[in-house]
């Protein structure tokens, strides 16, 4: 008996979280994208947690269905509207400084009875308060003395570098955004291609047939043969 208890309070140990974990506060936002289908005459929404005193950049692009086009709004925490778009094939929009809370993200697909939309969006947050923890750390590292390598101007270094490199990943991003949606356009025209050559070859057979047959009638003698 006290064998088992003694297992279970180890179990209990190891799987519980130390103390302290949950208090160290929320985890940091990240970036993040997201292709999704919207079916015809749907509406989807999304909701992203924003820190306060950030900066939330929106870019979303409508890569595949008939018109390339959707409806999308844009709400705060509070419910303000902040971005109201209709029949839009893409756009960007940035909320500076943005307020604690959820963001609200909508797709409307409601003006299309038919088509359904493939959708690209993305989220990209450059929170303020990284830039303090980098001070921070630098007045902790730096010492009292001169220094012939400045910390100010490897910090600048850093963060020109982080910009960049965040920039270049967007980049590339956009540019698989704009790939998929050429691909989608290329081939819905293949197929369209396809479907009315084999239309127009059926219709070529069907009339080479006809026009044998009518020779063949003008040939053909039908009066009696006398014996």
């Amino acid at each position: 008996m006290m064998a088992a208890s003694a297992a279970l309070a180890l179990a209990l140990w190891l799987l519980l979280p130390p103390v302290g974990v949950g208090g160290a506060g929320p985890p940091p936002i990240q970036d993040g994208e997201f292709t999704f289908l919207l079916p015809a005459g749907r509406k989807q929404c999304f909701y992203q947690s924003a820190p306060a005193n950030a900066s939330l950049e929106t870019e979303y692009q409508v890569i595949g269905g008939a018109g390339l086009d959707v409806d999308f709004t844009l709400e705060s925490p509070q419910g303000v509207l902040l971005v109201s778009e209709s029949r839009k094939a893409d756009g960007v929009h940035t909320v500076e400084p943005t307020e604690a809370g959820d963001y609200k993200l909508c797709f409307d697909n409601s003006f299309s009875t038919i088509s359904e939309k493939l959708v690209f969006f993305e989220l990209i947050f450059d929170s303020l308060q990284d830039d303090e923890e980098v001070e921070g750390w630098a007045e902790a590292v730096e010492p009292e003395e001169m220094l012939d390598v400045k910390m100010e101007d490897i910090k600048e270094s850093i963060e020109t570098m982080k910009t960049r490199l965040e920039r270049s990943i967007q980049m590339l991003t956009l540019l698989r955004a704009f790939e998929a949606r050429d691909r989608n356009l290329q081939e819905g025209n293949l197929e369209r291609v396809n479907f009315w050559s084999a239309v127009n070859v059926a219709v070529l057979l069907l009339v080479a047939v006809l026009q044998v047959c009518t020779l063949k009638r003008f040939f053909q003698d039908k009066r009696p043969v006398p014996t």
